[in-house]
């Protein structure tokens, strides 16, 4: 099939080069010239695992390419995919400017038959509103073609977003156009051949289960980080308290892991843009408004633990951070719980020393030109001279990490995880003080991170 992506931000350009490595010809436009000039030239404007070999590979086999030419892009493909950003407006609701502005580009030059489909993350309605912005531009030229519109919202994990697109355990499809489906059923069998995970639906249904399905993940984590401060202050520990409820089938282990808070791209604009959707039909969505004020308290947990620690006084303190991206597998910081972390102890006068595996170039574009942060070339280096480790995001190089290391080259052996990352009775049997999150006692057993 010939298919075009508009957009080549996380979403668009995972499912340009998945789609290409079906052996569709794919066309990714992009209005940022120097993102285009990048992929052009064989590099990658985002880190996500296996992306950049199968990029490579169908780009040498002409089955995908890059342009900003919006005519070339229009005229290519029958299915047009809309991936651009919705950031969140000061309301919380989605900014759909550069979704409707996709959509008038294509009714403004499509000359046959075309299935525009929303993959961008939006919420209900805005299938109708990218029907009539097309129908529009369509009436403004004169020309009466045919054209469906279909929600196809993405369920991409960044870290396994390769595996989750070529190995989806859902399709959504919300449309009404018959031809549309069936180029859709089409586009996805690859993908599905040895079980049909396409899921039909009315679009309202489609648009809002993308929404549903990150608020009910947000939920969880929030749920757990709240649970995590009452086992704190009972003396009880969350860890084990994971594994008690998570072996309920009903319930379940994954996003069970308490922690400093959510981030992203997605859980924090997307709970944000449902509580809004809620409030626009007459819904107060009080769990959701919950969830959110979770979390925002969450990313304050760590700083607050290291104030109290020190008295209130961190001048002339520094700290060795491990981890900045708002999860592993990542170069991702948007929302990241280390911004508010490194805000917090800056603000209170110390210096902080950041390492992570992916992220260290956009933490500078996040905080450029930091006065009291540095950042280290590996782990261990990262270590020299501090007063105390904690540990942000839990990349698997931080799980078993030299302990020695950590206790000889901290000024004091004190480290505060973030992410229930180490056993505190090992970490006691270490000489190491240890301070996690809703960790009250230690596990005797060494049994706390049974998975």
């Amino acid at each position: 099939m010939k298919i075009t992506v508009i957009g080549t931000g996380y979403v668009g350009l995972v499912t340009g080069a998945c789609l290409a490595e079906m052996g569709n010809h794919v066309v990714c436009l992009d209005v940022d010239a120097k993102k285009i000039e990048t992929l052009n030239a064989g590099g990658m404007p985002i880190y996500e695992p296996g992306l950049d070999d199968i990029v490579e590979r169908n780009a040498k086999a002409g089955r995908l390419a890059f342009t900003t030419d919006v005519d070339r892009a229009v005229a290519h493909g029958t299915l047009q995919f809309i991936a651009v950003g919705t950031p969140p407006d000061e309301d919380g609701s989605a900014d759909l400017q550069y979704v409707l502005a996709a959509a008038r580009a294509i009714g403004e030059r499509m000359t046959d038959y075309k299935v525009v489909i929303d993959k961008s993350t939006v919420p209900v309605g805005t299938a109708a509103q990218v029907e009539k912005v097309v129908a529009e531009a369509l009436a403004r030229r004169g020309v009466k073609l045919d054209f469906a519109v279909v929600s196809n919202p993405e369920f991409l994990k960044e870290g396994a977003a390769v595996n989750d697109f070529m190995r989806p355990d859902r399709v959504v499809i919300g449309a009404d156009d018959e031809r549309a489906i069936l180029l859709m059923r089409a586009l996805y069998a690859p993908y599905v051949r040895n079980r049909d995970r396409v899921l039909l639906m009315d679009i309202k249904s489609a648009e809002l289960a993308k929404y549903a399905a990150n608020a009910m993940l947000a939920t969880r984590i929030s749920f757990m980080n709240e649970l995590a401060r009452v086992a704190e202050a009972l003396g009880a520990d969350i860890e084990q308290v994971r594994l008690g409820i998570g072996s309920d089938p009903r319930i379940g282990t994954q996003f069970l892991y308490a922690g400093i808070g959510y981030g992203g791209a997605c859980f924090p604009k997307d709970v944000k843009a449902l509580v809004k959707s809620a409030g626009e039909v007459g819904q107060e969505p009080l769990l959701l408004k919950a969830v959110e004020a979770v979390n925002q308290r969450q990313k304050k947990l760590l700083g607050e633990k290291i104030l109290a620690r020190y008295g209130g006084d961190l001048k002339g303190k520094r700290f060795a951070v491990w981890g900045l991206a708002f999860k592993p597998g990542t170069d991702d910081m948007r929302e990241a719980p280390s911004l508010v972390l490194i805000d917090t102890l800056t603000a209170a006068g110390a210096r902080v020393c950041a390492y992570d595996p992916v992220a260290i170039d956009e933490a500078k574009r996040q905080r450029p030109d930091h006065p009291a942060l540095e950042y280290a070339t590996n782990a261990t280096a990262a270590l020299e001279g501090a007063d105390a480790l904690i540990v942000v995001t839990e990349w698997k190089e931080f799980r078993s990490p030299d302990f020695d290391a950590i206790r000889t080259r901290l000024r004091e052996p004190l480290v505060f995880d973030g992410r229930n990352v180490f056993d505190p009775a090992l970490m006691k049997t270490l000489g190491i003080e240890y301070h996690g999150i809703g960790r009250g006692t230690s596990d005797p057993h060494g049994m706390g991170r049974a998975t």
